[in-house]
């Protein structure tokens, strides 16, 4: 099957994998002109990037940034940094994160140093080895800060399946608010969206609940034939229609327990959803009820084929800022001290369903062991090296941003070298 969103994709020359890896390396005269060229070009001048932590101490940046822009090909135009940018101080910069020190507030910072000079390294290929950033929080402070190649303190960096878990966060929000119920995730998610004509819809429809889709077990199987059938008039796909579409086109749904299977379709399903409940769409509520309460305005969020924001793939998000999100749940949905998701709707989307023992809603889940100890995790993912790790025994969140054709080996040595520099 070839969900809507992919040949959409596929149409654009965006693929489903991670950003082309950029081997040349590139001088700061030759990363100034590119800048300019590709990135900014209304700009008519642009001040050279310094990237070591020797130098001011502020973490490297693209200066006259446009959010407007389409970030996802200019980040594949950045030249890579001459030096990487390692601080064991990260700098306040009054966006709502609390800041401290590297040993002084917790980690052991020679094998915290020596793990990031070794993602400084050259990579292995192109599958592993591209990171652009890695951040520390412990604690409730960012206490580590660095970045690599593509990676910019201020350029927000495409996130692949990891935006399928901000949807999740903003459906958690909408319940905060009271615009759903806990018990609406069980209840029939066509009873949501009011324009769909449910006399053509396959049958078992009317049983693919919310937590379903958000679990990836909608049973939704669209063939490919169709898929490509569908596309060749896009304008019928708009608002609802896209979901309708999926229903209508499907194979019949079969019973629960269905076959988890990692697709957009669900994804849709979600934001469809949101934005049927949320008062000015699900576009202005994500910025305002989800992001904006956190002080994340430094981002962008593409548009699917429906007119709503991508739920599948399509953010860009600010390293600093995807470290807020693990740290939101860290605190059980609290953020400076206001209940933004509620403590229930957390716990169900980071418990493994029925379906699959290591998924929740939208957010992996696993148990990792290190030293000859287990530790539980929490994770958002992204194709080409996006994580966010969450260790709740250990207060602890990982940040890191990557340019690999594939998940990178993150999963793995992440874990592995983290964890026990926390550990007393």
């Amino acid at each position: 099957m070839m969900p809507l969103g992919t040949m959409v994709r596929r149409q654009k020359g965006m693929h489903t994998d991670a950003h082309t890896t950029n081997k040349r390396r590139y001088s700061m005269k030759h990363a100034h002109t590119l800048i300019v060229t590709l990135l900014l070009a209304p700009l008519t001048a642009l001040a050279e990037v310094k990237a070591s932590a020797q130098s001011n101490g502020l973490a490297p940046e693209v200066p006259g940034l446009n959010l407007k822009d389409k970030l996802y090909q200019l980040e594949a135009q950045l030249p890579d940094l001459e030096q990487p940018f390692i601080s064991v101080a990260p700098v306040d910069k009054n966006d709502g994160l609390v800041v401290g020190k590297l040993g002084v507030d917790g980690g052991d910072r020679a094998a915290i140093e020596a793990f990031a000079n070794e993602l400084a390294t050259a990579a292995k290929d192109e599958k592993t080895g591209n990171v652009d950033s890695m951040l520390i929080g412990y604690r409730g402070k960012l206490i580590f800060e660095s970045y690599y190649r593509r990676g910019r303190a201020n350029f927000p960096h495409y996130q692949m399946s990891i935006t399928k878990s901000y949807t999740a966060l903003a459906i958690g929000r909408a319940i905060q608010m009271g615009l759903l119920k806990m018990e609406d995730l069980d209840k029939p998610a066509i009873t949501f969206l009011k324009e769909l004509d449910t006399t053509k819809l396959v049958a078992g429809a009317d049983t693919i609940t919310l937590a379903h889709a958000m679990q990836m077990s909608s049973g939704i199987r669209l063939a490919d034939k169709k898929a490509k059938e569908l596309m060749k008039n896009p304008a019928q796909l708009k608002g609802q229609a896209e979901i309708q579409a999926y229903l209508q086109y499907s194979d019949p749904i079969s019973p629960m327990p269905r076959e988890f299977k990692y697709q957009e379709p669900d994804t849709a399903i979600a934001m469809q959803l949101l934005n049927a409940v949320a008062p000015g769409g699900a576009e202005e509520f994500i910025k305002t009820e989800l992001l904006g309460r956190m002080g994340i305005t430094q981002y962008h969020w593409e548009s699917a084929i429906s007119g709503l924001p991508k739920s599948a793939a399509g953010s860009s998000i600010l390293s600093r800022d995807m470290l807020k999100f693990g740290q939101l749940i860290l605190n059980k949905g609290k953020w400076n001290g206001e209940q933004l998701i509620p403590e229930a709707f957390l716990v169900r989307a980071t418990t493994p369903s029925q379906i699959n023992e290591r998924y929740g809603f939208f957010w992996w889940v696993d148990d990792f062991s290190v030293g000859g100890k287990t530790y539980h995790s929490f994770q958002g993912r992204g194709a080409g090296g996006q994580f966010i790790f969450m260790f709740p025994e250990l207060d602890l969140v990982t940040v890191v941003t990557s340019h690999n054709k594939g998940m990178g080996d993150m999963l793995k040595t992440l874990p592995e070298r983290i964890i026990p520099a926390f550990v007393k």
